[in-house]
């Protein structure tokens, strides 16, 4: 009767340790997709910050563009203006000396 039970022990025993060992390497299999998981939604999050930097920096570029083309019209006219300044003082100029 003592050896049954020593026996049905051992067979408990061995049980426990197979469904352990299979829980550990289910734990195991879980936490490595949950690590992948987590890895691939950290590559996702990098790689929108990387578009939306992109589109940062492009919408900077027409920014500076625009200002640029603004800019530069403005010395345009402002370079036209003068020259028809100087123009009129010539012609002014010229006027009292066909006099």
């Amino acid at each position: 009767m003592k050896r049954l039970v020593l026996f049905a022990v051992a067979l408990v025993f061995a049980f426990s340790m197979t469904v352990m060992a299979a829980d550990k390497a289910a734990d195991k299999a879980s936490a490595k997709a949950v690590k992948s998981e987590a890895a691939v939604k950290a590559a996702d999050v990098k790689a929108d910050a990387a578009v939306k930097a992109a589109d940062v920096k492009d919408e900077a570029v027409v920014k500076a563009d625009a200002k640029k083309a603004k800019a530069a019209k403005k010395a345009k006219a402002k370079k036209a203006k003068a020259k028809k300044a100087a123009d009129e003082k010539k012609a002014e100029e010229a006027v009292p000396a066909a006099k």
